[in-house]
């Protein structure tokens, strides 16, 4: 792809995302389309979205599963931006048409205390630069078609990434504890649509440890001359699947000592 392929379909995103009308597979336009390519649109998304006054309070950390890896065929996270639109209240009621397919995922979110990014970030250091975690919420969209309608042909990680990770919210429980005083392995959430179990799953289904994939983050920013800065809010990755999210549906993620965390669809 070129500059100009990269800016064309950065405009259709944020086009899809104003209308509410989705386009077609940024992978099927360009088939020679990668990573170093999708990281290029979802950057022109976040140069607009900078020039129309956003600010960026954060980082979603996406793909950190073995489920979800094996399903897209890849080996290694992505990443997306939150920006300062992106949040919600804990209990809020998403207004009606706010999103066009949105979903939701149960993580574990870093607030961080100082800056840190450098190819050789430890364990050690994320723990020292966090202030505290705490339960949330992500709230996906997506702004491109999950799957081509002529071909059946299901989106690729390329189009997931271009799209900002399919990133469109943030719902942080009110609970705070210390990372290095957690073992976020053993941190679990029971997900409920309108009352009925949905989802369940251990923190430990991130990279085996959601620190780690706070300390991927780090050293892939750094990779591009970038930092996680003080008070930004890293979500460490799901270790659920996503909930579909049609109007009137209501959600609880419970995660027992953790905290609970609510959002609801009008």
């Amino acid at each position: 792809m070129t500059p100009d392929d990269h800016a064309r379909a950065a405009e259709d995103l944020l086009e899809a995302e104003r209308t509410g009308r989705q386009i077609g597979l940024l992978s099927k336009r360009h088939p020679d389309m990668g990573m170093d390519d999708a990281y290029a649109v979802q950057n022109a998304i976040y140069r607009a979205k900078f020039a129309d006054g956003r600010k960026v309070i954060g980082w979603k950390i996406g793909l950190t599963s073995k489920a979800m890896q094996h399903a897209l065929n890849i080996d290694i996270p992505d990443s997306g931006i939150l920006f300062d639109d992106m949040m919600f209240e804990n209990g809020a009621t998403v207004p009606e048409g706010r999103f066009i397919q949105p979903r939701v995922e149960a993580e574990i979110a870093f607030v961080m205390k100082t800056a840190i990014g450098s190819a050789d970030v430890t364990r050690a250091d994320v723990l020292a630069a966090t202030d505290y975690v705490s339960p949330a919420i992500e709230i996906l969209d997506t702004r491109i078609l999950r799957a081509d309608p002529d071909t059946g042909e299901t989106r690729k990680v390329f189009d997931t990434i271009s799209d900002n990770a399919a990133d469109a919210g943030i719902v942080l429980g009110s609970e705070r504890f210390g990372a290095d005083t957690t073992d976020l392995r053993w941190v679990g959430a029971i997900t409920s649509r309108n009352g009925e179990v949905e989802e369940t799953g251990l923190g430990a289904g991130v990279l085996n440890d959601p620190v780690e994939s706070v300390v991927w983050l780090a050293r892939r920013m750094a990779q591009y001359g970038q930092r996680i800065t003080p008070g930004q809010v890293i979500l460490s990755g799901s270790f659920i699947r996503p909930i579909e999210c049609p109007p009137a549906t209501h959600i609880h993620a419970e995660f027992g000592t953790f905290g609970s965390v609510d959002i609801s669809f009008a």
